[in-house]
């Protein structure tokens, strides 16, 4: 794990309210990717840096135990634009925990990752934590994943 410093930055996605209790946060992520892929969400959104997706979770409640936002989306330069059905949010960056996971994406990559982060020692802020899917994550079955979680 690296400490890393992470600079402000604006992104405009699509998202969902959700929550972890009864695993209702796994079918609600994937639909959200679900529609993410069959919208075709990344080539609508505007002024985009580049075309590395971020699958944000903000807006805690509390902690990863109530309810919070995922945000599927990209950084851009501006949220000057914003299409209809989208949103646009900016984050303030800060110190960041990065982790990485490597494997199919298909077989709970993620989810397994996230249950190994719960169980972690962080000083978590609970503001916003994301993962990174950039080149690295084209091979849905040999995908390599970053994770940055907000620490204090």
């Amino acid at each position: 794990m690296n400490k890393v410093k992470i600079e402000p930055f604006q992104v405009i996605g699509i998202s969902v309210r959700t929550t972890n209790e009864n695993n209702q946060a796994a079918k609600d992520i994937a639909d959200l990717w679900g529609r993410f892929m069959n919208d075709k969400v990344l080539e609508a959104i505007p002024n985009k840096i580049d075309n590395t997706v971020y699958s944000i979770y903000t807006d805690y409640e509390s902690d990863h135990t109530k309810d919070y936002t995922t945000i599927l989306g990209c950084k851009v330069e501006n949220l000057h634009t914003i299409p209809d059905g989208m949103i646009g949010k900016s984050f303030e960056g800060g110190n960041y925990a990065k982790l990485s996971a490597k494997g199919d994406l298909m077989k709970g990559l993620i989810v397994n990752k996230w249950m190994e982060i719960w169980k972690m020692d962080l000083d978590r802020m609970f503001t916003a934590d994301f993962e990174v899917f950039g080149k690295k994550a084209q091979n849905p079955t040999d995908a390599e994943i970053d994770f940055l979680i907000a620490v204090i």
